[in-house]
């Protein structure tokens, strides 16, 4: 298989588990269980390189986004935004995959930072210049600790499958 090949059906791949795990949460408690797409965004970035996360956003974005029809352009573009977020931050923070192993601090942070970033920014959009849902301070709060503890949480376990894992690969 060509190179290229391997990266497109890796960021398929990534992008389908990441909507069949947005699909069984209903929105907005979503923005705050997203272990599993923080953690598949994270594996793409360091797999696929550069603009990887943002591929693997692509994909699941699009297919949440056909799920959830009503809200798909906000769909779309949050899941974008988090794998630009992702992308971002991984220059930002320098997280290196070229070295002998990734710095777990580094992908901790980046992987923290923006799931609390894309975590308030999609529910403070839906709430105040749109109205989709009700104000809810405790929600808030939920969202950005407990998104924050599964971006940090996705980062450490990235680190730890690429460190032991993954660094070989060859893609």
């Amino acid at each position: 298989m060509e190179p290229k090949t391997k990266r497109i059906a890796l960021a398929t791949l990534f992008g389908a588990i990441i909507f069949l795990s947005k699909v069984v949460v209903p929105s907005p408690i979503d923005k705050m269980f997203i272990g599993v797409h923080a953690l598949l965004l994270a594996l793409g970035a360091l797999l696929l390189r550069r603009m990887g996360g943002t591929h693997v956003a692509i994909v699941g974005g699009f297919l949440t986004a056909l799920w959830r029809i009503s809200f798909a352009s906000f769909t779309f573009i949050f899941a974008l935004l988090y794998g630009l977020f992702v992308d971002l931050f991984f220059f930002v923070f320098k997280v290196n995959t070229t070295e002998d192993k990734v710095k777990t601090s580094r992908l901790v942070v980046t992987m923290t930072v923006s799931t609390a970033l894309v975590g308030l920014i999609s529910y403070y959009t839906t709430v105040f210049p749109f109205g989709l849902l009700p104000r809810n301070p405790m929600l808030e709060l939920s969202i950005l600790v407990i998104g924050a503890l599964n971006g940090s949480v996705a980062g450490y376990f990235a680190s730890i499958m690429w460190n032991k894992y993954l660094k070989k690969a060859k893609l």
